[in-house]
């Protein structure tokens, strides 16, 4: 599933007037390449999963899940904040296990990325709750020194893995990713 920028825009762009011509953002109304990411117009976040069909070939459908993103809805992540904060439109689930590696991290704490991208800031935000981590603090120790960022990370306890879409859902609305300056 390997896309051309000139081709992923062309797709971004069917997408949006689609959107815009049925007034709703449904999940599995979306092509595979802009689904993960994307928030649904009910707020839910779209998930792209993988499935063998008759054949024993993957094929991958985008579904609402069931984890609810606060103050966002009709949402297609841009290609600058998936470019800036390193994350993939083709990833199957979500887990934790990214915060593990320093690239990712410094990716996701930099200000071109925790600034501008809360869509993807929101749902590493949650990622990292889930685990028992705060991600402000651990981009403000990324930022100083990302080695220690990541023993500390480490030590904290934080079980980091795949982590549940219902264990993401809260009652209360979504914090607003608090803003660090870099």
């Amino acid at each position: 599933m390997q896309f051309s920028s000139s081709k992923l825009s062309s797709v971004l762009f069917a997408a949006i007037f689609i959107q815009a011509s049925l007034g709703e953002l449904i999940c599995e109304h979306l092509p595979s390449e802009m689904c993960a990411l994307a928030i649904s117009s009910s707020g839910r976040r779209c998930v792209l999963e993988k499935y063998k069909n008759e054949n024993g070939e993957n094929e991958y459908v985008c579904k609402t899940s069931e984890v609810i993103v606060g103050g966002m809805s009709e949402y297609l992540e841009t290609d600058e904040c998936v470019q800036a904060c390193g994350v993939d439109r083709k990833m199957v689930g979500i887990s934790s296990d990214n915060l593990l590696e320093t690239q990712f991290t410094a990716k996701l704490c930099s200000p071109a990325c925790y600034n501008r991208c809360p869509n993807i800031v929101d749902l590493y935000l949650k990622l990292a709750e889930g685990e028992g981590v705060y991600l402000p603090n651990l981009c403000k120790k990324q930022r100083k020194n990302p080695r220690r960022a990541l023993v500390d990370l480490m030590s904290s306890g934080a079980a980091l893995g795949p982590v549940s879409s219902a264990s993401m859902v809260a009652n209360a609305p979504a914090p607003a990713p608090v803003s660090i300056t870099i």
